[in-house]
């Protein structure tokens, strides 16, 4: 089965620590801070591998996560960066944003590759706190925290051609007299239950790749019939062939059929409808073609669509239509995957809010990424240390937000693992 979407979590790495420490050499009594800092921490990124076919491997591992950089060292060493995370996915894979559902990755060649989560900074050592005034700082900072998210990844055939029509109509018999696709076929309805791709050689330097696009119902675009996973299918090929039965075995007007195909891609997407169509007007071996066709071809080219008769299973027509395929292709230009009433966004690394205040009880407590840096990174055993929290919480504007709240003299305030009374 071919597993075309999926839904993944990523983590990158956390920066390392700073790290507090002192130059501590033979003959030299005091010496100054010397602590590194830590190691950025290891990114999530996407790549496009041709060698991948599907999203199937995604199933049985939903959690991915970047290695974190490292502490860092006395003597001044920084520690090592987190190795980055790469994530193979197949060429046309789609990367979005599950909390916003905007697009924020198109990979749709091999090679591309994609930043999904950015790993942390790494924290400052304690060399970087020496002033003339604290030569002794006896504290460092903490890295970052790595982003993390869920992803929403989908595949999109990357075909050049896409066979569409009803069920039954003859697209899987197409596709194997023209390429060397082996698809399943039978004389029942959804026997293509997935795309079947494959190559078509056109003539010399010429060659497309075409699609078995899962036949199509009315009311498709509502989901009928799994019509909405079919449908996805067909938005990256430059050219439709719409096959058509116009033998009307099945006791359906041919024209009627390919004015519902139409209706069901315009609903879904008007850019689908607005694709370059060739019909093929399949099954003409059948008696019953032969007062079907002519009525179906003259209706169809009066609305400016070229007809091809043809039948698949006795392959007549079939060379002559793969031909004006090949030709017709050379004018189309790549399609990109974005649609009209879909904004392309990049993903950027998302700015958290410095701290937060909320009451709790009678106590205030104040939570953030920069908040549980600046504890992290204290050391309330230490004068300067506790002095350069008190300074940063001020200047971060901690204290005039708790004043705007209302706070009073001995009231608590918590930030985090650190809780202290509020002294004006």
């Amino acid at each position: 089965m071919l597993i075309d979407s999926a839904r993944i979590f990523v983590k990158a790495g956390n920066g390392g620590n700073g790290i507090v420490s002192f130059r501590r050499e033979k003959y030299i009594a005091a010496g100054g801070p010397d602590g590194g800092d830590g190691g950025k921490g290891g990114d999530v990124v996407f790549a496009a591998d041709e060698s991948m076919r599907t999203l199937a491997d995604f199933r049985y591992r939903k959690h991915y996560k970047a290695e974190p950089g490292e502490n860092g060292g006395p003597s001044n060493r920084t520690g090592k960066g987190g190795k980055d995370l790469v994530i193979k996915v197949p060429p046309g894979t789609i990367i979005k944003d599950e909390g916003t559902g905007r697009i924020i990755a198109d990979l749709s060649k091999a090679g591309q590759t994609f930043v999904a989560a950015e790993g942390g900074k790494g924290g400052k050592g304690n060399q970087h706190f020496a002033t003339p005034t604290r030569q002794v700082p006896n504290f460092s900072k903490c890295g970052d925290t790595g982003e993390e998210r869920w992803i929403l990844l989908e595949l999109k055939l990357l075909a050049d051609v896409g066979l569409i029509g009803y069920p039954n109509v003859g697209k899987s018999t197409i596709l194997s007299m023209v390429s060397a696709a082996t698809p399943k076929i039978a004389d029942y309805h959804f026997t293509t239950l997935e795309p079947n791709l494959g190559v078509v050689h056109a003539g010399e330097g010429k060659s497309f790749v075409l699609a078995d696009i899962p036949g199509l119902i009315e009311g498709a675009h509502e989901g009928t019939g799994l019509g909405h996973q079919f449908l996805k299918h067909v938005e990256r090929t430059k050219l439709l062939v719409h096959v058509v039965d116009v033998s009307g075995i099945e006791g359906r007007d041919p024209v009627e059929d390919f004015d519902i195909i139409n209706r069901e891609l315009k609903k879904y997407n008007t850019a689908l409808s607005e694709k370059p169509q060739v019909v093929a007007a399949n099954k003409i071996d059948i008696p019953s073609a032969s007062g079907n066709l002519e009525r179906f071809t003259e209706n169809i080219k009066a609305r400016g669509f070229d007809v091809f008769p043809i039948s698949a299973a006795a392959n007549k027509g079939l060379k002559e239509l793969t031909g004006y395929i090949a030709h017709r292709l050379e004018g189309i230009p790549e399609n990109a995957v974005f649609t009209g009433d879909e904004e392309e966004v990049r993903y950027t690394v998302r700015a958290e809010e410095a701290f937060t205040i909320r009451r709790e009880n009678q106590a205030y407590v104040v939570e953030g990424s920069w908040a549980r840096k600046l504890v992290g990174s204290t050391n309330f055993g230490d004068y300067e240390s506790l002095r350069h929290f008190q300074r940063s919480i001020k200047k971060k504007g901690v204290v005039d937000a708790l004043e705007k709240m209302g706070i009073n003299e001995g009231d608590t305030v918590k930030i985090y693992d650190f809780e202290f009374d509020y002294v004006k």
